[in-house]
């Protein structure tokens, strides 16, 4: 597993601005994945990245014919996209509106999973949020 914070160089509406704008009223950590996909820290504990390297690697890549290959497209507000679910509650996967060839639910969903497997068999870290309160 790589891990590479490219905030330095993000633009307003950057993958890690997105994810933050969705999950800012949550106070959740997350960690975001090379591919967009993002696994949701609801009891985060130690190494972050390692923590969601763990969950990703079990339930990033896609297994057809199975609750792998499941996934459901919810569309979100604002024009930003989509957000593709799978079988792993708090593993997400954003796709961009300028994505998907095709706008359907049907292939922004294939597109997101597609994109879930990438990450989790790349496993490649490219932001942590840790908002854990500090200790002290």
């Amino acid at each position: 597993m790589t891990i590479m914070d490219t905030e330095s160089t993000e633009s307003t509406d950057s993958p890690v601005d997105i994810w933050r704008r969705i999950l800012e009223p949550s106070g959740t950590s997350w960690v975001l994945f090379e591919h967009g996909t993002c696994v949701v820290l609801k009891e985060p504990d130690g190494d972050l990245a390692e923590q969601a390297g763990g969950i990703l690697g079990e339930f990033g890549p896609v297994h057809v014919g199975s609750p792998a290959g499941d996934f459901h497209v919810l569309t979100l507000k604002d024009g930003l996209g989509w957000l593709v679910t799978g079988h792993h509650p708090d593993v997400v996967t954003h796709v961009a509106p300028d994505e998907p060839v095709d706008p359907s639910h049907l292939a922004v969903g294939i597109h997101g999973r597609t994109k879930r497997h990438q990450d989790g068999t790349d496993l490649h870290v490219v932001h942590v949020e840790d908002r854990r309160p500090a200790a002290g």
